[in-house]
């Protein structure tokens, strides 16, 4: 089974987004000495709590500070920007770290819809009928394969004598699988905002995935939320800050990530506890052993075998350890 890492560059209460920058180049360079297989930088704008808005710029730091884990994005939103630009970006990343680039792309705005607005987002863009397009002038800039009576056919992604990075659809519907089937990409499933249905959107994908030219065959992970500890409780007692974390952020809240204390005492109302107990249920949390039998069952539950796990804790050597211990019951190196 191959793990991986997905990074929302989380801020903690109290503390920077240039401590959490930081932390990101300090985690990358931790787990590729473990063993972890991707390293993957979301992108979010407009909140206090998550630092990164441009993974297109953490990318190549995480790639320069790490030898061996494969680096992308998890994922460019791809509605706020032109599929030129995004193309040309990571032909430039890919010339300078060949072959262990990734490209993953989403429709989410990442943010709020005024801040959308504000980051020149087309509004049709969001539509499904307008993100196929972008996916599509995309692919072929990237690959430098547009049909001959397409207006952009004489235009290259510079620089075009690099391969290319490996591209990836992130979502959680039947939709995005269907494009990632259609382009022949490989496809990402969230499973840790949206678990419901993850089953038959992978098996449409499988079932509808036509070859390209660079994925010859289907490719599948899953991102999940994990906390691992050396004790089931202190697990839950670390996973409560993301709970907490997530509860207030829905109460237009402009926090970072709370301690386990601040997290523990908060006064929650009865339909937040209620929601605390569904983010529980679809949350990973416990020790090494029991963190890997619920992957291993996921693993069978949705067909795949790569996981990008995603921890969240308000204290960074805790967040280290939960990556160790899961690093170590997989005997990753």
């Amino acid at each position: 089974m191959r793990l991986g890492v997905l990074d929302q560059a989380p801020i903690r209460e109290g503390g920077t987004a240039g401590q959490a920058l930081q932390e990101t180049l300090d985690l990358a360079t931790f787990v590729d000495g473990l063993g972890y297989y991707r390293y993957w930088l979301a992108e979010h704008h407009n909140l206090s709590s998550l630092g990164c808005a441009s993974p297109e710029i953490l990318i190549p730091q995480v790639a320069a500070s790490t030898t061996r884990i494969r680096v992308g994005s998890g994922g460019i939103m791809l509605p706020h920007y032109s599929p030129l630009k995004v193309a040309e970006v990571f032909h430039m990343i890919e010339a300078l770290y060949p072959g262990r680039i990734d490209l993953g792309v989403g429709r989410a705005p990442g943010a709020d819809m005024n801040t959308a607005r504000a980051l020149a987002c087309d509004t049709d863009s969001m539509a499904i009928e307008g993100f196929q397009d972008k996916l599509t002038e995309l692919h072929g800039f990237l690959s430098g394969d547009f049909p001959s009576d397409h207006p952009y056919r004489r235009i290259r992604a510079m620089p075009d004598d690099v391969g290319m990075p490996q591209l990836w659809l992130l979502g959680s519907s039947n939709v995005a699988s269907l494009y990632a089937a259609n382009l022949g990409w490989a496809f990402s499933f969230a499973h840790f905002i949206s678990p419901e249905g993850g089953q038959a959107v992978i098996r449409s994908y499988r079932e509808n995935f036509i070859a390209s030219s660079f994925q010859h065959e289907s490719n599948v992970n899953l991102g999940v939320a994990v906390t691992c500890a050396e004790t089931e409780e202190e697990a839950l007692a670390l996973a409560w800050s993301r709970w907490s974390w997530r509860v207030r952020m829905g109460r237009g809240a402009r926090i970072g990530i709370p301690s386990v204390e601040d997290a523990l005492a908060f006064p929650y109302t009865k339909p937040e506890l209620d929601y605390i107990e569904y983010l529980k249920h679809h949350s990973i949390y416990g020790t090494p052993q029991q963190v890997r039998d619920r992957l291993e069952s996921l693993s069978e539950l949705y067909d795949v075998d790569e996981f990008l796990i995603l921890t969240i804790t308000y204290d960074f050597e805790a967040r280290k350890r939960s990556y160790e211990l899961l690093a170590s019951v997989f005997d990753l190196n």
